[in-house]
């Protein structure tokens, strides 16, 4: 497929939000990737259902759902879910999670699964007709800015090789976490295709939105 590309919005700049969005906007970014954090499976608490419904009112992105929490499946019916979301749940955050997949194969939206970094590709084995994405952490998930697993990015090829070897070559491949220039020139050519963007590269302190997007869209050309 072709890349895309995923604005983290816990990286945005809270107090020019709109500002933010309208240049989302303008740049024609593919999701704004949303993150919620409910401090026990991460440790760490961010944004919120009413963040998602805020800034559903704000644009018409579609949302790229991240549901780093504990047993998701009781909590889905607080979120405003739309048919063009992504929405991503931890294999690791629920001992029932062909039943919270289908949870959300039953809402409509592109349902994907999420690995964090030393999460095992093949827990997939039974899963694949369940999924449309598979979203690989490429850090630990629950704070930004930190440095590349580099073990990451072997199993980013890894992952490819191992759906399309199992009729899984419709699944996509997202990636999150420490996603610079550089690492996305090389994740892309690992295979990945949708990549969460947030203070590495859109959201660079000392260059524009504008700018940082043309860079990265180089680099996963």
């Amino acid at each position: 497929m072709n890349s895309k590309i995923s604005a983290s919005m816990m990286c945005a700049d809270f107090l020019n939000l709109a500002d933010d969005i309208r240049e989302l906007e303008r740049i024609k970014v593919d999701y704004l990737h949303i993150d919620i954090m409910d401090n026990h499976f991460v440790p760490n608490i961010t944004l919120s259902p009413d963040y998602i419904r805020q800034v559903r009112n704000a644009t018409y992105i579609p949302m790229d759902i991240h549901l780093m929490i504990n047993e998701p499946e009781r909590h889905l019916d607080l979120f405003d879910f739309k048919e063009d979301d992504i929405v991503s749940i931890h294999y690791e955050s629920t001992p029932h999670i062909q039943r919270a997949l289908k949870a959300l194969k039953d809402i409509g939206v592109t349902v994907s699964i999420a690995l964090n970094p030393a999460t095992p590709i093949y827990y997939l084995d039974f899963l694949i007709e369940d999924i449309d994405v598979v979203l690989i952490m490429t850090v630990n998930p629950g704070y930004a800015g930190q440095s590349l697993v580099p073990e990451t990015l072997e199993k980013i090829r890894d992952l490819r090789i191992y759906l399309d070897n199992r009729g899984g070559e419709h699944v996509a491949i997202e990636v999150d976490g420490n996603v610079s220039f550089e690492n996305a020139r090389r994740m892309r050519k690992k295979g990945a295709d949708i990549f969460v963007a947030g203070s590495s590269s859109l959201f660079c302190a000392d260059m524009s939105i504008k700018e940082a997007n043309k860079i990265l869209r180089e680099s996963i050309a």
